[in-house]
């Protein structure tokens, strides 16, 4: 039964970090005063009652991750720090002038690339520069994703002193032939090492990144990697499935052929097997592909029903307003999104003219705004209702029909106007939010865009 369920459902399917997801947006009818009207009116409905977020991309990488899929430029050459850190504070400056307001900052997430490629010194001037023009919430949390291999005790100590309480580190999995063959060479002792410095210097929550999927990986790797990080007892953790998508990425993805990669069953089995060890060892699983010990504050958010979910991944609690700093940077206004340009040197050459370097967007119609909210409703509580006249569509009842299999299969539960998904239905959380997709369901892709969705 199980096997045939993967058969039926794993098909190519977004991940919905967003809602239109980004090939969907209206990028023809965006401007760059649209961007702005909404940020304003964003930042005014919800500067003063929980704040703003805020992701600051940092592109560069010593090495290149062959399973990696993050806008990423490659170099051993530090003197790209400076003039980075410089145009992202001028990025930053003219938000400010937009905004007209000190902005009071709950969130800021730092990820990559590599964050821990900057040194901590260059860490800190970004960090105090944002803060020139703005204040911390009083419940504020700050994150950043820290490579294993080149997180030293002064970047955790220093960013700890700036206010960051919860990091992330990228692990994938402990096997030699994996990580060889993702050229992310990185032993267990560089994971457990920035993981007790880390604790031992105060840090409340601790992440870890596992993939299941990789290539040559079989389960005897995946128990193993399992197997490890109960030792390290990380807070949190995504086990989540690798995204194979080399006519997006080029070459970086293809330094293994498809064949070297379990598919269906297989993978399913790499999933599972995990995920049973995992709540073996006393990790829920809280939204999609994240599990969260009972001491973490993302379970805790979980339970009480305020997860939230944006570019940023999952976070504790919500914020209207995200803005993204640097290159490919993808802000949230709530009413729109909108897009840095991709390429280092044009990022630059806008923030010369004194320009946002934002190159795409897309408006949310009111139909998109409903849309959204049952697909965040799904990703983070496994559950959305209609009960409310203002979350019901005319489509409903045609998207019900659509997942009316899905019920027949176990998969989810119909209620009165609502629907929750089963435990057996977790894994295809994404073939639930597909039904929703009105716009995907209007104009099927013609061309390979998304990656499979078990």
């Amino acid at each position: 039964m199980k096997n045939s369920l993967i058969q039926k459902y794993n098909v190519a399917g977004p991940r919905y970090t967003s809602y239109p997801t980004v090939p969907y947006w209206d990028e023809a009818d965006f401007s760059y005063e649209m961007w702005t009207d909404t940020l304003k009116k964003s930042f005014i409905e919800s500067n003063d009652k929980e704040g703003i977020s805020l992701y600051i991309h940092l592109p560069f990488c010593e090495s290149l991750c062959t399973f990696c899929g993050c806008n990423k430029r490659i170099t051993k050459n530090h003197t790209v720090e400076n003039p980075y850190i410089k145009a992202v504070l001028k990025e930053w400056s003219i938000y400010c002038k937009i905004i007209g307001e000190k902005p009071l900052i709950k969130e800021i997430h730092l990820g990559g690339g590599t964050p821990t490629f900057f040194s901590p010194k260059n860490l800190e001037d970004l960090i105090n520069g944002i803060f020139k023009s703005a204040t911390k919430a009083n419940n504020y949390e700050f994150s950043f994703e820290g490579h294993p291999n080149n997180t030293s005790y002064e970047h955790l100590q220093k960013l700890y002193d700036l206010g960051f309480r919860r990091v992330s580190y990228g692990v994938q999995d402990y096997s030699a032939k994996v990580q060889k063959a993702i050229h992310r060479e990185q032993p267990f002792h560089n994971v457990a090492k920035v993981t007790f410095w880390a604790r031992e210097i105060g840090y409340t929550s601790i992440g870890h990144d596992i993939i299941f999927g990789l290539p040559f990986q079989d389960i005897d790797d995946v128990i193993d990697t399992i197997e490890k990080t109960k030792s390290l007892q990380p807070d949190r953790l995504a086990f989540y499935s690798y995204a194979h998508v080399p006519w997006i990425k080029g070459n970086g993805q293809r330094g293994f052929k498809d064949e070297d990669i379990p598919k269906d069953d297989q993978k399913r089995i790499l999933y599972e097997t995990g995920k049973k060890l995992l709540f073996e060892n006393g990790y829920n699983e809280i939204g999609m592909d994240h599990f969260a010990l009972d001491t973490d504050s993302l379970y805790e958010a979980f339970q009480n029903g305020n997860l939230h979910r944006n570019f940023m991944g999952y976070s504790s609690s919500k914020t209207q307003l995200m803005i993204g700093l640097g290159v490919s940077s993808i802000s949230d206004s709530w009413y729109s999104f909108v897009q840095n340009v991709k390429n280092l040197e044009d990022y630059y050459q806008i923030l010369e003219r004194d320009k946002l370097p934002v190159y795409r967007g897309h408006l949310l119609t009111n139909e998109d705004l409903i849309i959204r909210k049952h697909i965040l409703n799904l990703m983070c509580q496994f559950e959305t209702s209609w009960s409310d006249s203002a979350n019901y569509f005319k489509e409903i009842p045609e998207v019900l029909l659509q997942l009316k299999e899905m019920e027949n299969d176990g998969l989810l539960e119909f209620g009165d106007k609502y629907l929750k998904v089963t435990a057996a239905g977790k894994p295809y959380v994404r073939n639930i939010c597909m039904a929703f997709d009105l716009r995907l369901k209007r104009k099927a892709p013609e061309t390979e865009l998304f990656s499979m969705t078990i």
